[in-house]
């Protein structure tokens, strides 16, 4: 009897992508393939390159949007390295608010439990936590020992946070452009189990 493969995935390097022309007017841009990288952001693609120049990545993912997939194009450059889209990793879906200045979100949705869907037929902060929880699950089947994932603010911040056990917070700081989180396939395990409990006791990090 074949004994059966066990996956290879050893860890991860979870990157926000780098800045983005949205970013320069700070508005809502979550529809794809929406904006890409601005100058600035092209920079730091080059940078996180020469950042990872010795790192053995064996497949780069990124989410949907373009400012994800430019920053990965960038980071890996000539690498002979499998890309894949992982629609899974997007941006949290902002409904209504898409175009519009990221401070009306933000005022929106500190004011709302995280089950709160977004107005327009956009996700709850809970809806979008799963999903990338479902991500990371996709990961981990994979046989590459090393991937390099590029996503967007709000899934890095939650998957950082619940690798060390700490449920989302309301409000999610800023998150570095083009900076890799390297994280092990025990802390990825801990982020999914940690998102996933969150999901029956939505509490805010920041108000326990």
């Amino acid at each position: 009897m074949r004994a059966a493969t066990v996956p290879a995935m050893e860890s991860l390097l979870l990157v926000r992508h780098g800045h983005a022309v949205s970013n320069l007017r700070d508005v809502v841009s979550c529809r794809p393939p929406g904006e890409g990288l601005s100058e600035t952001g092209v920079r730091e693609a080059l940078l996180l390159r020469r950042t990872i120049a010795d790192e053995a990545v064996g497949l780069g993912v990124s989410s949907r949007l373009a400012r994800a997939q430019e920053t990965l194009e960038v980071a890996l450059g000539q690498r002979d390295v499998e890309r894949l889209v992982v629609p899974e990793l997007d941006d949290i879906h902002f409904g209504a608010f898409e175009g519009g200045p990221l401070t009306d979100y933000r005022a929106w949705a500190w004011a709302q439990p995280a089950d709160a869907g977004c107005p327009g037929g956009g996700e709850s902060r809970l809806d979008a936590a799963l999903r990338v929880a479902s991500a990371l699950e996709l990961l981990l089947q994979r046989d590459e020992r090393l991937i390099l994932a590029v996503s967007h603010a709000l899934p890095v911040r939650y998957v950082v946070g619940a690798a060390d056990g700490v449920f989302p917070p309301r409000r999610i700081g800023t998150i570095p452009h083009a900076h890799p989180y390297r994280l092990s396939r025990e802390q990825l395990t801990h982020a999914i189990a940690t998102l996933r409990r969150w999901a029956t006791d939505p509490r805010f990090s920041d108000e326990e």
